[in-house]
């Protein structure tokens, strides 16, 4: 019975061993977050690599602009992410966070340098369907990284003149081509 006990203790901690330690949601914003609501920070980032998420939503119109930042600021070489990268992904057919379905509609974008010094960071931009969205951040931190970001989403409008409009394009092609007929 002790052998099956050691056996099963050890076996839990090879298991654990094996999740890396800093692979984590650091925030969920929401349903459609804007730029009050998308504030996001990750200190866990500090001492290895590490793979996190932040999550959110997109709800009501059918198209939605989404635009993404974050920043690394490092006034100490033990403050600087290497090899710092963001990507935004769509969870998927399955709709679950994490799977080989996930589709990337944003990234990967690497990190750069900011315009002062001491300072990296990357951005990006997409008109993404409605449903359930995570941005993930990979990098190798020094001893004391942190970062910090924005998710702002806003609902693009289709105007209600749009199906008039492609009304008007069809005649337009039926006429010309009755023109065409007639004097052929």
């Amino acid at each position: 019975m002790h052998m099956l006990k050691t056996t099963v203790a050890a076996a839990a901690l090879l298991g654990l061993s094996m999740v890396p330690a800093s692979a984590i949601t650091i925030d969920n914003l929401g349903i459609n977050p804007n730029s009050s609501q998308g504030n996001f920070e990750s200190s866990s980032a500090a001492g290895g690599a590490f793979t996190e998420e932040v999550l959110f939503q997109l709800v009501g119109g059918q198209y939605h602009l989404t635009i993404a930042s974050v920043v690394n600021t490092f006034a100490a070489a033990s403050d600087f992410i290497a090899n710092f990268s963001a990507s935004v992904f769509n969870y998927g057919a399955d709709n679950t966070l994490l799977t080989a379905d996930d589709i990337e509609v944003i990234g990967p974008v690497p990190a750069g340098p900011c315009q002062v010094p001491n300072c990296q960071g990357m951005a990006g931009s997409a008109i993404l369907d409605s449903g359930n969205y995570y941005a993930q951040f990979t990098g190798i931190g020094g001893a004391t990284a942190g970062y910090a970001g924005n998710i702002s989403t806003s609902e693009v409008p289709i105007p209600a003149a749009l199906p008039l409009f492609g009304g008007v394009i069809a005649a337009w092609g039926g006429v010309t081509a009755w023109k065409r007929r007639r004097t052929a």
